[in-house]
């Protein structure tokens, strides 16, 4: 279907475009999209399909509690939703106006996520509670792509791993294309260094991984059982292309 843009956001971070067609909505950011909405269907084969997948991969079984760092339109905790009715999902997201976007064209309300508008680090450095499964999803639009605004070391990771519990997964997303590659070497050192197990999700059409870390993490059988609550063909055919691996182990670097 024709898609035409049908909004314009000038955001304090960032330039939102609103691409409509009679069923679905994207937003594009610095030439790339950013977010994406569809009335019948949930998976897209790019990273928001591997986010979500990431979440299933937790041993003591499917997380009843899921915090995402880095909300934009709730692309990844609408597929969540369909799969995980009564999971809670509180998400982190500094800007204000994409929120509003997202509730006016991408029906953000009906998720039904306790949303906090705030800088996602400096809100985690003030968290107390505990979560099934935190997702980083935190990037920012410059000129031409988007960067990490924080800098990825060992503190960092344990500032994250902080917040997940005992039996939990960290998951964060990667952009892996061109002037990625130093980003996505540093933040594979650290989750070799800083978890027991790491496992690597990605999908053949998208440009990012999801690095997945824990003290046990499943392998890709476990995201099986979930492919028959996909009603559409589509949707069905793009979980299937989900790849899970594991990334070899490296020295510890946190305790």
């Amino acid at each position: 279907m024709t898609m035409r843009m049908v909004e314009t956001a000038n955001t304090k971070f960032q330039r939102v475009e609103v691409w409509r067609s009679a069923e679905e909505v994207e937003f594009r950011v610095a030439g790339a999209t950013h977010a994406w909405w569809h009335a019948r269907r949930y998976l897209t084969g790019l990273a928001w399909d591997n986010l979500a997948a990431a979440c299933l991969l937790r041993p003591a079984g499917p997380p009843k509690s899921v915090l995402m760092l880095g909300l934009a339109g709730g692309t990844t905790l609408r597929v969540l939703r369909h799969l995980l009715p009564d999971c809670r999902f509180t998400a982190v997201e500094i800007d204000a106006e994409i929120v509003e976007v997202a509730r006016r064209h991408m029906a953000l309300d009906a998720i039904g996520i306790e949303v906090v508008i705030d800088d996602a680090y400096g809100w985690l450095r003030r968290c107390r509670r505990k979560f099934d499964v935190v997702i980083d999803d935190v990037y920012l639009a410059g000129a031409d792509d988007v960067f990490r605004p924080e800098a990825w070391e060992e503190a960092h990771v344990g500032l994250l791993r902080g917040v997940v519990a005992a039996d939990g997964l960290l998951a964060a997303n990667l952009v892996t294309g061109k002037g990625h590659r130093g980003m996505q070497s540093r933040l594979r050192r650290l989750f070799r260094g800083g978890f027991p197990v790491v496992r690597s999700v990605t999908t053949r059409d998208s440009l990012n991984e999801t690095l997945v870390g824990g003290e046990a993490v499943a392998d890709g059988r476990a995201l099986l059982p979930w492919e028959p609550s996909f009603a559409t063909h589509r949707d069905r055919d793009l979980w299937r292309r989900i790849r899970v691996r594991m990334l070899g182990l490296g020295p510890r670097c946190i305790p």
